[in-house]
């Protein structure tokens, strides 16, 4: 029997969908139908997300054809499914094995940025890190597909774009990053890099399929990222960032968080045993900002 996958129509979101789609009619024999679905964060590609309702803009049409039965399961990017956005009826099924979950420049490196440069980015996240890094930075909105960022690198008045390696990598334009930032130089946003598989939480046939391809090191790493994001409530329009690393058998996850006020910010990293290290971190980076 076909598994129906709903999914974003966007360069990057079939690509990584096909990508799915393969890996689990290799481990099940099953024919996979891809089923493409309109969202309002694609029918709105120039307002900020924060304006718009945050990473849940990407994501909740596609868990509908889900829950109204259209479709089987859902592929979205980790990044842009919301800690605190819970659709009823669904459950995260699976977390393949993860991709690059670091950022990168694209039209400068960052020794070429100083006081004065203009960086587009559209996440509060990479602007408080960037200025932390380079003092005296300017910041324009950036929206759009990935092909669309990479491209606004061109304008004449852009000195770099902040993009995820692991985007410009599903539609292959690797080699336009010029500069590829540590996870501790810019901490990623929760998620990044990671797929992440809805699908009904009562659907046991389609469970037991997609954790055929679940990575178990990529999934923890995942759902520390994501204790930390629930911790503190936050979305993508807020400077928060963290990234879980599996070390024998602990998580260590570093954690970013930034006050959208004032402009401080801390960081820190935490080691523990399972995945409630990331809702740990965040208490204790919380307690630090509030000092």
């Amino acid at each position: 029997m076909t598994l129906r996958l709903a999914t974003r129509s966007s360069l990057q979101a079939r690509t990584q969908s096909e990508f799915v789609a393969a890996q689990i009619s290799a481990k099940t024999g099953r024919a996979v139908e891809l089923v493409f679905v309109d969202t309002a964060g694609d029918r709105d590609r120039t307002t900020p997300l924060g304006q718009i309702g945050g990473r849940g803009i990407f994501v909740k049409e596609v868990q509908q054809a889900v829950i109204d039965g259209h479709a089987d399961f859902a592929v979205h990017s980790a990044k842009d499914l919301p800690s605190s956005f819970h659709a009823e009826g669904l459950t995260l099924a699976s977390v393949p094995q993860r991709g690059d979950a670091r950022d990168a420049l694209v039209g400068a490196s960052l020794g070429d940025l100083h006081s004065g440069s203009t960086v587009a980015t559209g996440s509060a996240r990479r602007e408080a890190m960037l200025g932390a890094l380079v003092a005296g930075v300017k910041f324009v909105s950036l929206r759009g597909n990935t092909p669309t960022r990479v491209a606004r690198a061109s304008d004449p008045e852009i000195d770099a774009v902040i993009v995820a390696v692991a985007g410009v990598t599903w539609v292959d334009l690797h080699h336009e990053l010029s500069y590829i930032f540590s996870p501790d130089e810019m901490v990623p946003q929760i998620g990044q890099g990671a797929l992440a598989l809805e699908c009904r939480a009562d659907d046991h046939h389609t469970i037991a399929a997609l954790r055929l391809i679940e990575d178990p090191i990529s999934r923890l790493a995942v759902d520390a990222e994501r204790a930390y994001l629930s911790e503190l409530g936050g979305g993508c329009e807020q400077p928060v960032g963290a990234y879980a690393t599996i070390v024998g058998d602990h998580i260590s996850i570093v954690g970013f968080l930034a006050a959208t006020t004032h402009g401080r910010h801390v960081k820190a990293t935490m080691v523990g045993e399972d995945a409630s290290v990331g809702a740990q971190l965040a208490d204790q980076l919380r307690a630090l900002l509030a000092e």
